[in-house]
């Protein structure tokens, strides 16, 4: 229990409900607080169930082992998967119908040593899109992105570790794009949202139809912007890297810990550094942090040091910067001090400069110095926008963004 916080906002007794009525018990309740994942974990004398909600895991119930089956067998059921097998790992999907809208329910279970454990990501089809003036962006680079995103050809990456709401923000371009004068295909694994008007495939590793096999067959279809759902292989990269060069937009997402840590990132799928200098529209790092309550948030006067946003003074509106805020807790937060997440990004435009430095092969420090100069606004100072507007506290941005790149020595 030391790996999760336990939470007191449970309301109904699970031993004592029917397996189909506590499963949908503990996901209804999962997904009314926006939690993105549901787990059921086998240990030796329970199963836990657990959601990740924020970021972070909070538990939601324990029942016995045997209970446990019981509700793991009745997920599989629902997702077409085989109840007999517990010894390999296995995968499905259920559309889990609930009043005022349907959840997608993407499941994945695994054999542990004291049974199987279920990781269900959770899509709710009400919650989960967002426009691109919701991201968090600031209103520059707002106005760069779309600028980005008005090229007719070109690759533009979206990068950052897992589970930082890198296909969120793709998904939210493709709604800016999806205007009726462009013909869209994507390439996901799998399919998270379904958009009206895109033309969206699935890759299927099983038979074989992976990203590469896709990507190839997608270019026959005459699109005039792809989206990858992650560039993971050589083959992928350079296809993607052909298409931006050949007159289509690319839109894909990569591992990459800041944005002009991209390139490193494609020079290690062997790019060649002429057709990726001369493809590379921007790159977008993001983090994820939670937002403050801002019904308990409590403010703290910052007057005495007046220097301490002078850096971002500039890009703050008036009245901003003179408070810092940390959480509280009260019962619209469920005494966390926190409700719901937003985005830091950093936004690396390609400018001439910068494509000289990378078919220079140069380092990603030089890289990053050079996007400050024409005028990005890297993660420390994006950082502190976020504490300065009152969205997120100084410790919730330590937390999620490591120490170098706030420019900060442990």
């Amino acid at each position: 229990m030391s790996t999760a916080e336990v939470i007191d906002f449970q309301t109904v007794n699970i031993a004592e409900l029917e397996p189909s009525q506590a499963v949908r018990a503990l996901v209804e309740q999962a997904a009314d607080l926006k939690a993105s994942d549901i787990f059921f974990l086998s240990d030796e004398t329970n199963l836990r169930v657990a959601m990740r909600r924020m970021g972070r895991l909070e538990n939601l119930a324990e029942v016995s082992p045997q209970q446990g089956r019981h509700l793991i067998s009745y997920l599989k059921a629902q997702a077409g998967i085989d109840i007999a097998e517990r010894r390999r790992p296995q995968e499905g999907r259920w559309i889990f119908d609930r009043e005022g809208g349907r959840i997608d329910l993407r499941i994945n279970i695994i054999p542990t040593l004291h049974g199987e454990d279920l990781a269900a990501r959770i899509l709710d089809r009400k919650q989960g899109l967002r426009t691109l003036e919701s991201l968090g962006l600031t209103k520059g680079d707002h106005q760069k992105l779309t600028a980005l995103l008005a090229s007719p050809s070109g690759l533009i990456l979206v990068t950052g570790p897992t589970g930082t709401g890198k296909t969120t923000t793709l998904y939210a371009c493709l709604q800016h794009l999806n205007n009726g004068t462009r013909k869209i295909n994507t390439l996901e694994d799998p399919v998270e949202y379904q958009l009206s008007g895109i033309r969206q495939s699935s890759v299927q590793t099983r038979l074989s139809v992976d990203f590469p096999e896709m990507l190839r067959n997608v270019l026959r279809q005459a699109p005039d912007v792809i989206m990858i759902g992650e560039i993971r292989d050589e083959e992928t990269a350079a296809t993607a890297v052909q298409a931006a060069n050949s007159g289509h937009l690319v839109l894909a997402t990569l591992h990459a810990p800041v944005a002009a840590g991209a390139v490193q990132s494609m020079r290690a799928l062997n790019s060649h550094p002429f057709f990726l200098a001369s493809c590379l529209l921007g790159v977008l790092a993001q983090r994820l942090v939670r937002k403050l309550c801002q019904n308990c948030r409590t403010a703290y006067d910052i007057s005495e040091s007046p220097d301490t946003f002078a850096e971002v003074q500039g890009l703050l509106d008036p009245g901003l910067g003179t408070f810092i805020y940390g959480p509280s807790g009260c019962d619209q937060c469920r005494n966390q001090g926190y409700s719901g997440q937003v985005g830091v990004f950093e936004l690396m435009s390609f400018t001439r400069d910068l494509r000289q430095m990378v078919l220079a092969g140069r380092p990603t420090e030089d890289l990053q110095k050079q996007a400050i100069v024409g005028g990005m606004i890297e993660f420390r100072r994006a950082a502190m926008l976020k504490i300065a507007q009152g969205l997120t506290s100084t410790e919730e941005v330590l937390r999620e963004l490591p120490a170098e790149y706030l420019g900060l020595e442990m």
